[in-house]
């Protein structure tokens, strides 16, 4: 009896083994054949694992990304004109466009981001810009404002074979794609699988590449690519327990499996926490009251597992506060800290306004 007693202990203790083996997934096995990838945590910045993030590579059709956004920021998305003719003689992955068809800016962002239409790319930039060439200018100057210093572009489409200059790193494209996913114009062209167009009467049905928004769990985009020069290029996104991840890789062979593999190491590494639910009482002057009470703004943080029992927190309140005061009122802060470094910050508001006595 004892004995059985004592097997059951040991079968508990493996299984628990077991089961912290699978959970604890280690970063350096998520990743294989990748060039470069990074998993990046859309909200702070906080890189969550990396493989030659700054490595300067080409990164194929995950280019159209910033041509769709210049495409969306220089509006009129839904005024119709007819796409240039030269502009869509391109080779490569197509939406169909043909000679004479009346589209919109709408339109080709969609071509872009679904199909991965080069002749979209080239017909978006000719109609914001008036030609090719002028608008890979405007790429590389939003490059420039958006801090992507290791970023060129040579083609709005993301075409490659013919030049060594154009190319981007996975730490800058992980950034693009979080400035452009703060777009909801963008957010929800990149995240849909299918739809029909009507390019003045003729009708035109595209399918998204980007197989795992239907496959994995909280993918809502973003843009898949491929050159003989590139490689296979995947930039995806991903929304579960409230935090935002972005996952890019740039010559990978398994990217769809490395991704699926990247976010569930992301899912088990990261924790989302609430703070700020505490109140305090400050004294008042002229008040019909002594004090008031002070309430915090809830806020939330993404964190790394066991993060949180490194937070520490300053309470930044003034000495009173004169009467009238209204309810609302911002009139101190709780600012907390990991490691010495600015985690987030809570105003303090009045619970309740404080007329005169």
């Amino acid at each position: 009896m004892e004995y059985i007693k004592r097997m059951v202990v040991c079968l508990i203790c493996l299984a628990a083994i077991a089961t912290v083996i699978c959970i604890n997934i280690r970063a350096d096995d998520v990743v294989t054949n990748a060039k470069a990838a990074i998993l990046y945590e859309a909200e702070s910045g906080r890189v969550v694992h990396s493989k030659n993030m700054n490595a300067k590579l080409q990164m194929a059709s995950t280019t159209k990304i910033m041509t769709t956004i210049l495409t969306i920021e220089s509006g009129g998305l839904d005024k119709p004109f007819e796409v240039d003719s030269e502009a869509i003689k391109v080779e490569g992955s197509s939406m169909g466009l043909l000679e004479g068809d009346i589209v919109t800016k709408r339109d080709l962002c969609y071509g872009m981001l679904l199909p991965s239409g080069n002749d979209a790319a080239n017909a978006a930039a000719v109609s914001v810009a008036g030609s090719v060439e002028k608008f890979v200018g405007l790429m590389n100057k939003k490059a420039a404002e958006l801090g992507l210093t290791s970023t060129h572009f040579v083609t709005p489409s993301g075409l490659d074979d013919f030049t060594d200059d154009h190319y981007s790193t996975a730490y800058d494209m992980a950034r693009l794609t979080a400035y452009a996913l703060k777009n909801e114009t963008f957010r929800e062209i990149c995240g849909t699988q299918s739809v029909s167009l009507d390019l003045n009467g003729r009708k035109l049905w595209l399918g998204n590449t980007n197989k795992l928004l239907s496959s994995c769990d909280g993918v809502y985009g973003v843009k898949t690519g491929f050159t003989d020069k590139a490689g296979r290029c995947l930039i995806t996104a991903c929304k579960r327990n409230g935090i935002d991840l972005i996952c890019v890789t740039l010559g990978d062979s398994t990217d769809w499996i490395d991704h699926e593999k990247l976010y569930g190491y992301g899912y088990e590494a990261l924790e989302r926490i609430e703070l700020g639910d505490e109140s305090y009482m400050i004294p008042t002057v002229g008040g019909d009251r002594p004090s008031a009470k002070l309430e915090g703004e809830p806020v939330s943080l993404t964190l790394q597992r066991g993060e949180a029992e490194r937070i520490e927190k300053t309470v930044l309140i003034p000495q009173f506060i004169y009467a009238p005061a209204s309810k609302g009122d911002a009139v101190g802060q709780v600012v907390y800290y990991i490691d010495g470094g600015v985690a987030a910050v809570s105003k303090l508001r009045l619970a309740e306004g404080v007329p005169k006595k």
